[in-house]
Formats: structure tokens, C-alpha cells, sequence
């Protein structure tokens, strides 16, 4: 029994066999699947064609699954279950801090496969509720305009740095999900037109400042909070 007849799914993995059995298997229980051998391949596919869900293999020749599932999650939303033929809970830590939903050892029943995507899917917000998404975060007394990236406190505009205003784009692009200081200096990085690269004792200094213009008591933060041992959270009323 699947979630959502006609879900998007893509494979990836660089063994023939196990792409197309999972392929045969998924589109049996009601999915699309479409298939790629290698990273290079996912990312030319993902360029042009959205999909629900992605399966994705960690050791493939080249780009391996966990430098693309960074990568990918730097800058959607999509979910990924991690395929690996290690089970050790410090491979399950790595892939999930990676920015995977779920994670599978290898070798697996096909039946438990479908039961996980399954139940990723469930939680995955259905794209009428996105399109209802708030347009505007409010942080006590602070509005935060999505589209404009614009704050403000009661009428009057809150000037942001280029940074700050990078920040806020990161946090508000998944709020409530914390961000570790090195995938802030990643996406910090990324954001960048200048050629100075921010470092990760950087992030602090910023986000101590942003906090300035977000909390009403910036030592004791509500809104732009610390996640002990995984980075910072925008936590929005």
C-alpha cells in the first residue's frame, strides 16, 4: 500500500542489478522511478525533473552518495534515504548529519524499503500546505518578509548586513531544523560575492550580532537559538 500513487522516486547506484530490481519492485507498488548509475548522472537528471524522493547509494565511484546528499540539502528540501552496505551507527550518524531522512543497510528486504519510503513521504508536507506557507516569520515583535528579504520592527526597517541578510535566507529557508557552523560556513561561502572566505569562529561573531536585531534579550535567545552539539536553529513564533 503506498502514500502517494505516482510519487517520483530516484535511484541511485552504480550496480546494474540492484538499480533495475529496485526500479521493477518501486513501479509495481504504484511509484515512478527513474534511475541513474552515478552522482554526475543524478545531478544532470535533478537539473531538469522533480522528484518526491530520492534513493541514493553512499559508496559509488566518483562523487560519493554522502558528498551529493550535502550538497543537495544545501540547497532543497527534497528527502533522501541513504543506501549503504555499512551499518555501523557511526556510518548512520555520518549519513544522517549528512542531511539524509532515513538510512538502510545493505543487504535489505525490497518490502522494508517501500514501508520507509512510506512513512518519510507521510511526513512530507503536501504541496497545497506549501503553497500556504506564511510569507512573512514573525519573532516577537520582529517581521521577517520572505519574499523581499526584508526585516522589520513595528514600521520601522531593520538594516541588515550582507551577511545577516545571507543568515536569514539560510534560517528561514528550514526553520526549526538546526544548522551545524560548518554547513553555515558552506552555504555562507557559496552566498559570497567577495573573495574573503568567512571561518567558522566567524559565525558566531554574526550570528551574535543578528541576534542583536532579532532578540529582545540577545543573551538569553528565543528565536535564533543554540542546539547543543548541532549548530543553530531559527525557532519562528
Amino acid at each position: 500500500m503506498t502514500h502517494d500513487i505516482g510519487a517520483h522516486l530516484l535511484i541511485v547506484d552504480d550496480d546494474e542489478r540492484i538499480r533495475g530490481l529496485l526500479q521493477k519492485f518501486l513501479m509495481r507498488n504504484g511509484f515512478m522511478a527513474t534511475v541513474a548509475r552515478d552522482a554526475a548522472q543524478a545531478r544532470r537528471l535533478l537539473s531538469g525533473l522533480a522528484f518526491d524522493l530520492i534513493v541514493l547509494d553512499v559508496m559509488m565511484p566518483g562523487e560519493d552518495g554522502l558528498s551529493l546528499c550535502r550538497d543537495l540539502r544545501a540547497g532543497s528540501s527534497t528527502p533522501i534515504l541513504l543506501l549503504t552496505a555499512k551499518g555501523d551507527p557511526s556510518d548512520r550518524i555520518t549519513g544522517l548529519e549528512a542531511g539524509a531522512d532515513d538510512y538502510l543497510a545493505k543487504p535489505f528486504e525490497p518490502k522494508e524499503l517501500l514501508l520507509r519510503i512510506n512513512a518519510i513521504l507521510r511526513r512530507m508536507p503536501k504541496p497545497q500546505e506549501e503553497a500556504e506557507l506564511p510569507k512573512v516569520l514573525h519573532l516577537g515583535p520582529i517581521r521577517y518578509d520572505l519574499e523581499r528579504a526584508e526585516m522589520w520592527h513595528g514600521t520601522q526597517a531593520v538594516r541588515l548586513t550582507a551577511t545577516e541578510a545571507a543568515l536569514m535566507r539560510i534560517f528561514t529557508a528550514e526553520p526549526n531544523r538546526a544548522i551545524t557552523r560548518t554547513e553555515l560556513v558552506s552555504l555562507l561561502n557559496r552566498d559570497k560575492t567577495g573573495a574573503e572566505q568567512v571561518q567558522e569562529r566567524a559565525v558566531d561573531v554574526q550570528i551574535t550580532r543578528l541576534r542583536r536585531k532579532i532578540e529582545v534579550n540577545p543573551k538569553q535567545p528565543r528565536y535564533l537559538q543554540t542546539v547543543r552539539g548541532a549548530g543553530y536553529m531559527l525557532a519562528p513564533d
